[in-house]
């Protein structure tokens, strides 16, 4: 569903149309003018959100086109219930309405055209394309953003005129609004026609191709991060991207959709999108040695063809969920775990994969968590409660906010020795329970109301100096992030280009990069500084970080979901619920990553042990267990984990490398063998006969 201004416009715009018919049969102007004026708004609006809805009324055959033939046609027999069927003005007005429907065609083979021209064979990003083939300027974005909607909004005038013209008299007005309709709609498909052809788009496919093969054969990746998935799945390539930007050896990721690539993460990484399956099995990759898969689709079998290179599984996380133990992992060469679970977990399957073809290699995207050395001296301890979202099935064991989550809150924010709250739902939290939902803004309101009562206990002094020149930073930072996000970029880096201009444009520039990642750092000292240590909090939204919520926390309750895995590499005190009561031994049996967790149920009463274990930590029962349980999931801390992933990829390169001088000392062996036997050499005699020599 949409948000509620959407379904509200929406209504309104459904309603206005019998309100058109209505006030065109008894015949009111008035009346059918503030009706017209209700669906334009309500039309403009819903498009102005890309709300879905629109998409929903097309699929009923009330879509866009339609309902603006339908407010037409109904001024049409507004203009007749008026005694102007025999007048010029509703001549004039049919006419205008066949020849602007007539306009339509060539606007939209136009725009249809001039993208289709422009959309590159592969999309890149961080890949110097510009220096080897000219891509123009992308056309105007007001000549081709929502460029149907505002083709058709140009019947305003001619709407408004004959309306004019209806309530006055007064043919003029109306003959004014429909020259003008025309007059516009004409410009804006004359306008587009130089965008359709010559210097204004982009070379041929094999042009195009043959320049990415230049930049490869220039550029020559040793390992390709190779990924395909719906937008949905950006998240999955998008924690790799920090990992590849560390490799050793010279990186490259190919991407297979370019709804990802619009919503992959900045990256100083080359990225090249490869739509056609042809296109990547023709390209030259002949460098690569090691191509890592974060998934397992189907598209991967364009690639898992090449024989040159080695291929590896690293998937996007690493749980107890089915997807971690795959059967279709048996086409790699190897697959990559944390851990020793990672390995067991296979073991356990008896899937087919070869424990010989598993490494061990940790999780990298883990290196920015802290370990945990106690609370410091004159800070309250905090807590952190990060519940997953109620998930699709209805399994009481997705989430504890429904059974337990305004217990657990309550027990935090009444603790006694105190402690501080942060609480960070899912950002799907109530998208498809409405229990899940309400219980949410319960535990919301509670921290509010605990936050403010703490406000005024006197127990806990506030540096109001210290965090006004925290605000202050806060706000010159993001000054700053907006002013680099805003230039730049190109204009496909801003969004107000295309797929050519941003592939043109694609170059990061290393040094701004470097200088927002900086700032985001100082953002998140600075937001953590702007109010006290002993605050409670609500946390929505991308900032702070969950991992950002990791390292100012002494604890945290969760439920099973990665979140908890993650966690673990800190090596503070933690608990997870078992909201579908399945009881500890079996709750621990079944969930890896809760053997070292305090355990509890809905009714949150084993807080106690959580909180003693971050008050003592010297009297923690479950220290040890979490060191071996640390160790056993992500693998030793030393090496780290990068350099762990970094030697893998070098030793698994060395096999394909061998391999590949194997294939071609074969080759060389067999092709002397195949040769033809020597011939004598002969000489030609004077005479013109074959002598030998």
């Amino acid at each position: 569903m949409g948000s509620p201004a959407e379904l509200a416009a929406a209504a309104l715009m459904i309603l206005g149309f019998p309100a058109l018919m209505l006030a065109a049969l008894v015949p009111s102007v008035p009346a059918f003018a503030a009706a017209a004026a209700v669906t334009y708004l309500a039309d403009h609006y819903l498009h102005r959100k890309s709300s879905y809805l629109v998409n929903r009324l097309s699929k009923v055959r009330a879509g866009l086109s339609i309902r603006f033939l339908i407010r037409q046609l109904l001024l049409i027999l507004l203009l007749a219930r008026l005694g102007f069927a025999d007048d010029l003005i509703y001549y004039g007005a049919i006419a205008c309405f066949i020849a602007f429907y007539g306009l339509q065609a060539p606007h939209g083979a136009l725009v249809t055209l001039i993208r289709n021209r422009r959309r590159m064979p592969v999309a890149t990003r961080n890949v110097d394309l510009a220096s080897r083939i000219r891509i123009p300027d992308a056309p105007p974005r007001k000549l081709l953003h929502r460029s149907a909607e505002k083709m058709l909004h140009i019947d305003l005038a001619a709407v408004a005129g004959i309306l004019a013209s209806a309530a006055t008299g007064s043919a003029g007005f109306g003959f004014l609004g429909i020259g003008f309709t025309l007059g516009l709609g004409t410009s804006y498909v004359v306008a587009l026609v130089p965008y359709v052809r010559g210097k204004k788009i982009p070379p041929k496919a094999e042009i195009v191709l043959a320049a990415v093969d230049d930049w490869l054969a220039e550029y020559r990746p040793e390992t390709v991060l190779y990924f395909s998935g719906s937008k949905d799945s950006a998240y999955q390539v998008n924690m790799w991207l920090e990992t590849m930007e560390q490799l050793d050896s010279k990186p490259l990721i190919i991407l297979r959709e370019r709804v990802i690539l619009n919503n992959l993460a900045p990256t100083t990484v080359p990225v090249i999108c490869v739509p056609g399956g042809v296109h990547l099995m023709n390209m030259d990759l002949s460098n690569v040695r090691v191509a890592l898969y974060a998934a397992n689709v189907g598209k991967n079998i364009h690639l898992l063809r090449v024989p040159t290179m080695k291929h590896v599984f690293i998937g996007h996380g690493d749980s107890d969920k089915l997807a971690s133990v795959n059967p279709y992992s048996k086409v790699y060469d190897e697959v990559w775990t944390a851990g020793r679970a990672g390995r067991d977990r296979y073991a356990i399957a008896d899937v087919g994969v070869r424990d010989d073809d598993i490494v061990e290699v940790g999780r990298p995207q883990l290196a920015p968590i802290q370990t945990w050395q106690g609370v410091p001296d004159g800070r309250i301890p905090t807590v952190l409660y990060a519940p997953t979202w109620e998930g699709w099935d209805g399994n009481p064991g997705n989430t504890s906010i429904v059974l337990a989550g305004e217990n657990i809150v309550r027990r935090l924010v009444t603790a006694d020795p105190p402690v501080r709250v942060l609480y960070k739902p899912h950002p799907f939290t109530g998208t498809v329970s409405a229990e899940a939902k309400a219980a949410n803004q319960r535990i919301v309101a509670l921290v509010q109301q605990a936050g403010a009562e703490r406000a005024t206990d006197s127990r806990f002094q506030v540096d109001t100096a210290a965090q006004s020149a925290a605000k202050a930073e806060l706000a010159r930072i993001e000054a700053r992030l907006a002013e680099l996000s805003g230039k730049g970029n190109g204009k496909g880096g801003n969004g107000k280009g295309d797929e050519a201009e941003a592939t043109r444009d694609g170059l990061v520039d290393v040094a701004k990069h470097e200088e927002i990642a900086r700032l985001r750092a100082e953002w998140n000292t600075a937001y953590w500084r702007s109010f006290g240590s002993h605050e409670h909090r609500v946390i929505t939204g991308a900032e702070p970080r969950l991992y950002d919520c990791f390292n100012v926390s002494d604890a945290m309750v969760s439920d099973i979901s990665s979140v908890v895995s993650d966690f673990i590499a800190s090596g503070k005190p933690y608990a997870v619920t078992d909201s579908a009561e399945l009881g500890v031994e079996e709750f621990k049996r079944q969930n890896t990553a809760v053997r070292a967790a305090t355990i509890l149920s809905n009714s949150a009463a084993e807080l106690g042990g959580l909180l003693d274990a971050v008050g003592d930590p010297a009297s923690d029962p479950l220290a040890e267990d979490r060191k071996d349980l640390k160790r056993y999931l992500l693998g030793p801390d030393e090496p780290t984990s990068i350099q762990q992933f970094n030697t893998a990829v070098a030793d698994l390169a060395i096999k394909a490398e061998t391999r590949n001088v194997g294939q071609e000392s074969r080759a060389a062996a067999g092709a002397a063998e195949a040769a033809p036997a020597a011939v004598p050499a002969q000489r030609v005699s004077t005479a013109g006969d074959d002598v030998t020599a």
